[in-house]
């Protein structure tokens, strides 16, 4: 049986993170889980410590993409065959686990990405971030040849190989597309699956109108950057294996 880790990166999530933590130990009680506290400023930390859940607290705020590499980490030094992701706001219903780890446990991917456009089912988000997904999916599409419809879905899962990669490389800002293409340009199987999401019930998202457009910019390009560097490793690599 395959050892399976879900991990909840959490800031500022007291709102939500009990509801969350308590969902996966009375339904779900066949995952081990890790909550990554990233330095909340409310009592996120107080609810995880008073209630004794499985948790560790970093000592400055790395934002989403330090905070999943923690829970690789994690997940790498304690042996872990399948590393999942999921939100601390309640948006990722852990009812779709099993679907999603399927096909890694099958061997057809090594990522698998929890898709909320497949079907077209549940929470579908606004229209600008709609609008950015399409973007980047494009982008992502001309940088490896990969097609993911739900390209910044965090409820993912990734194979015990690339989350030791993850583990040691993985992006700080805004993390989900450029995994993808990473994953992608290194030999990696990345699928999309089809899952319901909710809407956030508590507290607030970090991505508001403004950081939405600063979105759309700033990672199409540092994807770009991404299959640019990628391209030249490998040419370099090549050239000194040629000599």
């Amino acid at each position: 049986m395959k050892r399976v880790l879900i991990i909840i990166p959490a800031y500022n999530e007291e709102a939500n993170i009990e509801r969350v933590v308590e969902n996966l130990k009375d339904n779900f009680p066949q995952y081990d889980y890790i909550v990554v506290n990233d330095c909340s400023r409310d009592s996120t930390e107080q609810i995880l410590k008073a209630k004794g859940y499985n948790y560790i607290s970093l000592p400055a705020n790395l934002g989403i993409g330090g905070a999943v590499q923690s829970g690789y980490i994690y997940a790498t030094q304690n042996n872990y065959d399948i590393a999942i992701q999921i939100d601390g706001d309640g948006q990722h219903d852990p009812a779709y686990i099993e679907k999603l780890i399927e096909p890694i446990i099958n061997g057809e991917a090594d990522m698998t990405i929890g898709s909320r456009f497949i079907e077209k089912k549940g929470f579908q988000t606004s229209f600008m971030r709609r609008f950015g997904i399409k973007l980047i999916r494009m982008v992502i599409r001309l940088c490896c040849g990969t097609k993911v419809t739900d390209t910044t879905s965090g409820f993912r899962a990734t194979s015990r190989e690339l989350t030791a990669m993850f583990a040691k490389d993985y992006a700080f800002d805004y993390p989900e597309p450029e995994a993808i293409v990473a994953a992608s340009l290194n030999g990696f199987k990345v699928k999309d699956v089809a899952v319901e999401m909710k809407e956030r019930d508590g507290g607030v998202s970090s991505i508001n109108a403004l950081r939405s457009m600063y979105y759309m910019i700033k990672v199409p390009l540092a994807l770009i950057f991404l299959r640019l560097g990628t391209r030249r490793k490998k040419l370099k690599k090549a050239k000194k294996e040629g000599k």
